[in-house]
């Protein structure tokens, strides 16, 4: 009986690695198109054998054996770290740590000037101070890594998913980038992505959707690398669609698209949504999300059938795990659930259902970097009643196995497992017997979210409705914002809109065909 906006993260951006992609920057040696000149110093007697052993040894680690000997072996040798990105020297055994420069260090005493990144395989020259690329040793990589994909292949679940390949181009895809020369090069003021979408009629609220769709970026890339492959009828495929409207997205065109044959599979597969009514964005995204993952494969080619253990690219992106504690206030013994979920829906101070009253700024600390200094509301709030737990009172007893009879409970709910792109719903449209309303409340949300406290791992950590905050550097817990929905107006007359982020710091307000640049502060004021 609720429905609302909502607030949309992804998470926290972090450094990636691509050996064929060099980003140079200033007082960099710039390489010549041939590669690095310095790997010739290490091409000696049986280097190919060498690097392989590495390789299986350190880097992709295919069986448990080498699993376990990777765990035992890599270590930086001057601190005895496990973590701070540790690279092997590829003239000596040794291992070092990148962050604190450990393997810098030992490069520089040695002229030992390749080290290998053992989570992502790259090779680092430090005369070049940059990952390099070199065809043979990439193909190598290749190789080692196809084999340790091929036996880790059986021990992978819904939680720890296949990787993909990397892409390479067909024969037939050369040809194309012959006889094509033209490139678009992407920079920091790019507007490529963005793109408006025409009302057809009330459909603010699918155009604000799919413009949050079109600038998630693990979507984007599926998507813009062909990765689905669709044995339905294409023009009944919502999959093929959305694949189309990424390159409409992604083709450089400033025109206005026009959804039609989107907004038509919309009403095909989703009856409830079809007409010219106005309806809820929230709803739609629901919808949408659905169908695409009855419409997609999963990477072994099966249709998903099974939303609680599917591998395709929706789940792996939307998915998270609900964990649900219900513990007996007799014998304490506690009854534990784990459901998927693609978003979270958040009640609201000033609706009907009782806010849990918290104590603004009680424990003098601020969390996620949000303040009650203005007395406002924060998603912390929200999230906080969400994960709090709650007496189901005498008239919702439920049968204890311990007791084996009816008891009272409490009953509190934490996230198991985070998908990669959190979508948050604030129920902001309240439907009653009594009620039809639109609540107006002002909920602060940051740039950036620290989940950790609302982690099933965290329990112990939680004391009388209050987090002790996280100092783990390494938190992967942590999301960024990077798009907003939001609805403007009544229940019975409104328009949504968006605000997509498109580079790190650009934000964009997408009003159907209208798209204009935003604040920080736009942004973070407006009513999610």
């Amino acid at each position: 009986h609720w429905r609302g906006s909502m607030v949309v993260f992804r998470p926290k951006d972090k450094t990636s690695h691509v050996s064929s992609l060099k980003i140079h920057k200033t007082n960099v040696t710039v390489m010549s198109p041939a590669g690095c000149p310095h790997v010739n110093g290490f091409k000696v007697d049986n280097w190919k054998q060498n690097l392989r052993v590495i390789y299986q040894c350190f880097v992709w680690s295919g069986s448990a054996e080498t699993r376990k000997r990777k765990a035992k072996s890599c270590v930086c040798h001057m601190c005895g770290a496990h973590l701070n990105r540790l690279h092997s020297c590829l003239y000596c055994v040794f291992f070092g740590c990148f962050t604190k420069k450990h393997i810098h260090e030992h490069a520089k005493n040695k002229r030992h000037n390749l080290a290998i990144d053992l989570l992502y395989g790259g090779i680092y020259c430090f005369v070049c101070q940059d990952y390099i690329y070199d065809k043979e040793m990439e193909q190598i990589a290749k190789e080692e890594q196809r084999k340790a994909w091929k036996l880790q292949g059986k021990f992978f679940t819904l939680f720890n998913p296949p990787k993909y390949s990397t892409w390479e181009p067909t024969k037939r895809e050369l040809e194309l980038l012959r006889h094509n020369p033209k490139r678009r090069k992407m920079t920091t003021n790019c507007t490529i992505g963005l793109r408006g979408l025409i009302n057809l009629g009330n459909t603010c609220f699918m155009n604000c959707i799919v413009q949050a769709l079109t600038h998630t970026p693990l979507l984007r890339d599926f998507f813009l690398s062909d990765r689905h492959k669709c044995e339905m009828q294409s023009n009944s495929c919502l999959v093929c669609e959305m694949s189309q409207l990424f390159q409409e997205f992604y083709s450089g065109h400033r025109s206005p698209h026009i959804p039609f044959r989107l907004l038509h599979l919309v009403w095909t597969h989703a009856r409830h949504l079809a007409g010219y009514e106005q309806q809820d964005a929230h709803e739609f995204l629901i919808a949408a999300l659905d169908v695409l993952h009855r419409h997609c494969k999963d990477d072994n080619g099966k249709k998903a059938n099974n939303p609680n253990n599917c591998n395709c690219i929706i789940d792996q992106i939307f998915t998270g795990g609900l964990q649900s504690d219900v513990t007996c206030q007799v014998c304490h013994g506690v009854s534990t659930t784990i459901d998927p979920f693609w978003d979270i829906s958040l009640d609201l101070p000033g609706s009907s259902t009782p806010f849990w009253p918290l104590s603004p700024g009680g424990d003098g600390s601020t969390l996620n970097g949000e303040s009650h200094l203005s007395g406002a509301t924060t998603l912390t709030d929200c999230l906080r009643r969400f994960t709090r737990p709650e007496h189901l009172g005498s008239g919702a007893k439920i049968k204890c196995s311990g007791c084996h009879s009816y008891q009272e409970s409490t009953k509190q709910l934490t996230m198991k497992k985070l998908p990669i792109v959190a979508c948050f719903h604030l129920k902001r449209f309240e439907h009653s017997a009594k009620l039809r309303r639109k609540i107006i409340t002002y909920v602060s949300f940051p740039l950036e979210l620290d989940m950790t406290p609302f982690m099933a791992s965290s329990k112990e950590n939680r004391m009388n409705g209050q987090y002790q905050q996280s100092v783990d550097v390494f938190n992967d817990n942590k999301y960024s914002l990077f798009a907003v929905v939001n609805h403007q107006g009544t229940l019975e007359s409104g328009h949504y809109t968006t605000f997509i982020r498109q580079h790190m710091d650009q934000w964009f307000k997408c009003d159907d065909a209208i798209i204009t640049k935003a604040s920080n502060k736009d942004v973070l004021d407006s009513e999610g």
